[in-house]
């Protein structure tokens, strides 16, 4: 049917249909105003006899029979004309031609009644009947360029086209967290449930300042598992935002576990406000690697750039150089003066003495020689390369504050024993980020490495803004602690936060391991990444195609982006995207989502608002903080002492004594 001979005869149809309709205007013409025309002379015998037989038909006899005919023939041509098609071209313009056409076509003869000469009515009817007859061909051949299946432009963003199904059932377990949203189908608001029902897989959540990470999910994180019987860990950045949380959900929620459930916090600005806790409680370092472990994590947390340079010479040595002391102190006396002030307080020490103290050490004689050779060896510029480094670093936490809520024994970092559940709030201090930081790193080292067991209660690990701590292995914690029923929920900004703080391989491992994510508006990479991530979906796709003949306007379907970097760059506060994991138990095959969460801002204010204030922890005496301070520099001195007397005391040790 699309052939030149078809279109050519199809062409000529629309011609000659087009002459028949001028022919029957022409003769309507010269049989309306016979007479006038043979008083001028315009006829034949042909004429005539033609016009007699025409004249028994009846056809002209009326002007609406005439002109019906006339204009039948118009449309039987216009229906094969093939123009340009024009985009721009509507309905409105052509309409009104075809009304003022066929107005002045049908309205001519009213021109009878207002000319008294007829010729004069005669050449008017003629020339506005044509008129009418030009209006109305013109009308119908714009109505030709009109295309009819136009693209759909209401959607400019493609929105519609990007929406797929979600999971709308709510799928809930012992340690499930669940939150309502709501998503678009096509054109269509459903509502829908992001089951996070295996969070010991590990949950990421995602988004710049404002995005709404902590109030859509990091608090149903924390309420929820309180309410399940969780003990639980928070590192509150911004504190007490999360702290305020947590206490009140536990105070709603604590009749509920078997054994009594305490709440304990650990703050450096408010210490009336803040228990006291030992990070290195010699009970729980069993060997000399948790000693290295601690060592480890304070330095880098001091020194990030270290983090990138673990192997380095002049980063081992500091960090076996505080191993060795550590270690030293938790053997002393079955580990009496093992903690964190005291190793600063050690390390300040004259070398003379601090070498004899840890040479006096046999299982850390390995780790202390190379220090001791340099120094008897004069080899002070390396010496202090090695050492120096620590020391300066180290007497950045050298503050009363600090001395006091770390040299306290109020809680154990157990927090999932079984038979003393705990929930532990950690505060930081946006402003102190760098001392407060290090310290709290320490903290939750250690408190990672207890809670890592097997035989103990379900626990949840939540860090907000989790790039300012550091936390070596986090990998291996989300790895190994599912079995342990370890749940852990990493609040970040941006991908490039955490390459920044803990090296682009370590960070990329720590994103691809976690198996539940959620993110709010991020850009650039981190976005990419997470389209990446979503996938694809078959998608919609029109095209529209014109030329001189004909407009075609065709439909396809093919793979494009679920959610489009673009998307995730420009979402607003409390619209999300991810992806959950599922358990073999409870399979979820729509495992991505994009939805807004639906939080019940009036009862959540109206709950804010009954919220309790966390009570405090103690009073303090004016001065109890410096004296605690005073009294941690005078157990060195005295440890110096007691144990140089001891040496010079027995001949078979004096040997160790060194004297320079």
């Amino acid at each position: 049917m699309g052939t030149g001979e078809n279109e050519q005869a199809l062409r000529k149809i629309a011609d000659l249909s087009r002459l028949i309709s001028i022919v029957f205007l022409v003769v309507h013409f010269y049989y309306s105003f016979y007479a006038l025309f043979h008083t001028y002379g315009l006829h034949s015998g042909i004429t005539d006899r033609i016009l007699a037989q025409i004249s028994h038909t009846g056809l002209f006899d009326s002007f609406v029979t005439a002109k019906v005919a006339c204009l039948i023939f118009l449309v039987i041509s216009l229906l094969g004309v093939k123009g340009r098609k024009d985009e721009k071209m509507g309905y409105a313009r052509p309409l009104k031609y075809m009304l003022t056409g066929l107005t002045l076509f049908f309205g001519s003869v009213l021109l009878e009644y207002i000319q008294n000469s007829a010729f004069v009515y005669a050449i008017s009817y003629v020339l506005v009947t044509v008129a009418g007859y030009l209006f109305t061909l013109t009308a119908g051949v714009w109505l030709g360029r009109i295309i009819k299946d136009k693209l759909d432009n209401s959607d400019i963003f493609n929105r519609e086209n990007e929406t797929f199904p979600q999971e709308e059932r709510l799928l809930e377990n012992e340690y499930s967290v669940n939150l309502p949203a709501e998503y678009q189908l096509r054109k269509k608001k459903r509502r829908s449930w992001i089951n996070i029902i295996n969070p010991f897989r590990g949950l990421m959540v995602l988004g710049t300042p404002g995005a709404g990470k902590s109030y859509f999910v990091i608090r149903h994180v924390i309420t929820q598992h309180l309410a399940k019987g969780f003990s639980m860990f928070v590192y509150d950045f911004k504190f007490d935002d999360l702290s305020r949380i947590a206490y009140n959900a536990w105070l709603k929620h604590r009749h509920l576990y078997a054994k009594e459930c305490r709440f304990y916090l650990i703050n450096f600005d408010d210490l009336t406000r803040s228990h006291r806790c030992n990070p290195l409680e010699p009970s729980s370092m069993t060997d000399i690697t948790d000693a290295a472990e601690s060592a480890r994590t304070i330095l880098m947390g001091l020194n990030r750039e270290w983090i990138k340079k673990q192997g380095d010479f002049f980063v081992e040595s500091p960090i076996n150089f505080v191993t060795a002391i550590i270690w030293f102190l938790k053997k002393y006396r079955g580990g009496e003066f093992c903690t964190l002030p005291h190793v600063i307080e050690l390390m300040q020490a004259d070398y003379n003495d601090l070498f004899t103290l840890l040479r006096s050490e046999k299982e850390i004689e390995v780790l202390i020689n190379p220090f001791v050779n340099a120094y008897l060896n004069d080899v002070m510029e390396q010496l202090e390369g090695q050492i120096a480094s620590a020391k300066v670093a180290m007497a950045r936490l050298s503050s009363p504050q600090l001395y006091y809520v770390l040299s306290g024994n109020d809680f154990t970092l157990d927090i999932n024993n079984p038979e003393a559940p705990k929930v532990v709030c950690m505060g930081n201090n946006p402003q102190k980020i760098q001392i407060y930081g290090a310290v709290l790193s320490l903290y939750v080292t250690r408190l990672v490495k207890q809670v890592n067991k097997k035989g103990q209660l379900k626990s949840s690990l939540v860090f907000d803004e989790f790039p300012t701590l550091y936390l070596n292995n986090m990998d291996s914690l989300i790895a190994t602690a599912r079995s342990n029923k370890v749940a852990t929920c990493l609040g970040i900004q941006d991908f490039s936060q955490l390459r920044k703080d803990y090296g682009r391989e370590q960070a990329d491992v720590i994103v691809n391991i976690v198996g539940n994510i959620i993110s709010g508006q991020v850009t650039g990479d981190s976005a990419k990444q997470l389209s990446e991530r979503f996938g694809k979906i078959m998608q919609r796709r029109q095209s529209l195609s014109i030329n001189s003949n004909d407009t075609s306007v065709s439909h396809s379907r093919q793979l494009d982006s679920a959610i489009p970097q673009s998307r995730i760059a420009t979402m607003s506060s409390g619209e999300f995207v991810g992806i959950v994991a599922d358990e073999p138990d409870c399979p979820i095959e729509l495992k991505a989502f994009h939805a807004n969460i639906q939080n019940d801002h009036a009862a959540l204010k109206k709950e804010v608002d009954e919220y309790k204030e966390i009570e405090p922890v103690r009073k303090l005496l004016p001065g109890q903080v410096q004296q605690n301070y005073l009294q941690i520099k005078q157990d060195i001195k005295d440890i110096i002492d007691s144990e140089m007397q001891r040496l010079m005391d027995d001949p078979s040790l004096t040997w160790m004594i060194i004297r320079k």
